[in-house]
């Protein structure tokens, strides 16, 4: 039996935002067809990153976020407001910012497996800059009748490392030389026209830093050339949480090499992934969408909240075959889903109760404010013949009496209480049979 034991006296750090996604809600749009608006909405995800936007007709299509989608013709005069389109953008961000979710504008273009166009080398890298400039002010200052969204995380390209099995680059054409050069002076130009946003980048694939070259140049160009990185960004993709946990450690280390470990570290695409590739895909793709999903789910966002990492962004949330949240075509929520509505409750009492994120293949975190508390638990392992295992969740200091709520996450429900008990002592337990990928919520109210 896994033994976990919470102290509810103890109070560390703030809860962070482990439950930010890419991609906004959808709407009806001119066939006034079902929505995800409404479980978006009260998911209450912090953040949403636009990445891949383009790819969902819904959103807007080819013509929304994507600078060169934005910015069609670059020979245009990049001052000109005439130059520029905005209105399908404008419509997506309106809607997502509509669901009380913030903005993380990515810069530049969307991933192109096949034919390459967005993510050429620009043929100005300095007037790349410039439009980039121009969307910024037309989202935060109202130029060309725009808004004033105080949008302040501005990401600067996409997986610059990018590789398929075939050794094609599907986000960038250029040399590792070019791309630093070019986010060199993007950087420093957006930082001195706007010194109060976060300005960083760059999504890298991994985390593994220190043995890449071309994240070690990069890094050492930041670090030398006093270019602004305000957050760094990275993406990992696996089925195994201790990899997880391993990249988030890499990144720190690879950071504190260069003497930037004080930057925020926002690691912005991530999902289960068996493999990329023939059956492997087929069983992630299925994964993402079932009950052993929403395990991985709950147990990646337990071990972000422990380790040196500052926001965790899932991919995605936008209609596709990697959106684990809601069914296609329906829009009804999946099982991946509720682990998010389990970090709401914590993010809303929003100070962490310190303990192991891992004991065995029991993943955790608990939160609480001054009058209740809150533990999440899942039950993860990639080994899909476990056996179903039995945890003991002791609580001490409790000052109090006190009224515990068990909500379940597994086959048959959905995030539903199936157990409330009242507590006196100042020391009590609980024991609940987990069946394998299951999760739970124990909510711990004061009793008057």
């Amino acid at each position: 039996m896994t033994q976990l034991t919470f102290d509810l006296s103890a109070h560390g750090g703030k809860i962070k935002p482990m439950n930010a996604v890419n991609n906004g809600p959808t709407d009806p749009g001119v066939r006034k067809v079902k929505t995800n608006f409404d479980a978006y909405k009260a998911a209450q995800f912090p953040f949403a990153r636009n990445h891949d936007a383009s790819f969902f007709t819904g959103y807007g299509g080819e013509h929304i976020v994507d600078v060169h989608r934005i910015f069609k013709d670059f020979k245009a005069d990049e001052n000109d407001p005439a130059s520029y389109i905005f209105e399908p953008t404008d419509a997506y961000l309106k809607n997502t910012l509509a669901a009380g979710t913030k903005i993380f504008y990515r810069l530049g273009a969307s991933i192109e497996h096949r034919y390459k166009y967005g993510t050429r080398v620009p043929a100005d890298m300095a007037k790349w800059a410039r439009i980039c400039e121009h969307i910024i002010r037309h989202y935060n200052e109202g130029w060309a009748d725009g808004f004033h969204y105080n949008i302040e995380y501005w990401e600067i390209w996409n997986e610059p490392d990018c590789r398929n099995a075939d050794g094609s680059n599907p986000c960038w054409q250029g040399t590792d030389e070019e791309f630093i050069e070019l986010y060199s002076i993007t950087a420093k130009h957006l930082k001195s026209c706007f010194p109060h946003l976060k300005i960083g980048g760059p999504a890298f694939c991994t985390g593994w830093i220190l043995d890449i070259p071309f994240y070690s140049r990069f890094l050492e160009t930041v670090a030398r050339d006093n270019v602004p990185l305000d957050f760094f960004s990275y993406h990992w993709y696996g089925k195994e949480l201790s990899g997880l946990e391993k990249a988030i450690r890499a990144v720190q280390t690879g950071l504190d090499h260069f003497g930037l470990g004080d930057r925020e570290k926002i690691l912005n695409e991530w999902n289960y992934i068996r493999g990329w590739q023939a059956e492997n895909w087929d069983y992630s793709m299925e994964t993402e969408k079932n009950l052993k999903g929403s395990a991985f789910v709950a147990g990646a966002m337990c071990v972000g909240q422990a380790l040196p990492l500052d926001m965790l962004m899932y991919y995605d949330a936008r209609p596709c075959t990697m959106n684990g949240l809601f069914a296609a075509n329906t829009y009804v929520p999946l099982k991946p889903y509720y682990a998010f509505i389990m970090f709401r409750e914590l993010a809303a009492l929003g100070t962490q109760i310190p303990a192991p994120h891992q004991v065995e293949d029991i993943y955790s975190c608990a939160a609480a404010d001054e009058k209740s508390a809150a533990v999440m638990l899942s039950y993860y392992t990639e080994d899909d013949s476990a056996s179903d295992t039995d945890v003991r969740v002791e609580f001490t200091n409790a000052g109090g009496a006190k009224k515990v709520t068990c909500l379940v996450l597994d086959q048959e429900h959905d995030l539903v209480p199936v157990r409330e008990e009242i507590f006196t002592a100042d020391t009590f337990a609980l024991q609940l049979h987990m069946p394998l990928h299951s999760s739970a919520l124990i909510r711990i109210e004061s009793v008057k």
